[in-house]
């Protein structure tokens, strides 16, 4: 599976300048290109600002715009946007194929410190979604922070983050991508942004793809750019065979 992570300055509560600059760094991603993922909120950057900048379910720009991209580029799109359904504000990430949206995941955990709890509706449900014979778990950021709620039980190859994640906890960010993929056996693809937002907020990317060991087998430093990869579903259902820690895992009780 050949997959290709998008790391944007984002502009600061201006969807069509962000949706622009997106398309000009899309003409880089190769055309064997089988996933495109994008970071939380691409088209806004993570403001509080939600009654003023949701999209309307399945009737914005943004929303048109991702269906009019994977159409263009022949890939599955993942990225989250502020999105609104009926009364409630959500940070939904939609899962779209070229034939159109396939699911959505809203997002569980809301960042309190960041306020994103007063203007936001949370997720009840994790989600696993498909392309071809790859199983993926979308998480949304703050998501990251409780691994219960990620916890793979043997129904996902590789779990992948969208991400607003600011420069003071940067470090945190590498170890707990490394963390999910050991203890989960999966790969993990973190996506992050890059610049200074509305709120004064730095962001120092290092979008990455993290193996099912825990090693860090791509990554990019503090500028816009893309990094791609290509993930072998054979070498991570051979490793789970022969290391089958899932089967001494603790039994919880999960949501969703």
């Amino acid at each position: 599976m050949n997959i290709c992570l998008l790391q944007p300055d984002l502009v600061w509560e201006d969807i069509g300048a962000n949706l622009e600059m997106l398309d000009g760094m899309l003409s880089g991603v190769p055309e064997e290109t089988d996933l495109i993922l994008l970071p939380e909120t691409f088209s806004t950057g993570f403001t509080m600002r939600a009654e003023l900048f949701a999209e309307e379910e399945g009737r914005g720009k943004a929303h048109a715009w991702m269906q009019e991209t994977s159409r263009r580029k022949k890939a599955f799109l993942a990225g989250s946007l502020i999105t609104r359904v009926n009364d409630r504000i959500y940070n939904r990430l939609y899962w779209i194929s070229p034939e159109g949206v396939r699911g959505h995941y809203d997002k569980r955990h809301l960042f309190r410190m960041g306020r994103e709890d007063r203007y936001f509706f949370p997720g009840g449900h994790r989600k696993v979604f498909t392309c071809g014979e790859f199983r993926l778990m979308p998480q949304i950021c703050y998501d990251i922070r409780f691994p219960v709620f990620s916890r793979n039980r043997r129904d996902y190859d590789i779990l992948f983050y969208v991400a607003n994640w600011p420069a003071p906890r940067h470090g945190i960010w590498e170890i707990l991508l490394r963390a999910r993929a050991i203890e989960n056996q999966s790969y993990v693809l973190g996506v992050n942004r890059v610049g200074v937002d509305g709120e004064g907020v730095d962001h120092l990317g290092g979008t990455c793809v993290i193996d099912h060991l825990g090693n860090v087998t791509g990554m990019l430093g503090e500028e816009s750019g893309l990094l791609n990869c290509t993930i072998d579903l054979e070498e991570i259902r051979d490793f789970r065979q022969k290391f089958p820690a899932w089967k001494d895992g603790d039994k919880f009780k999960l949501i969703g």
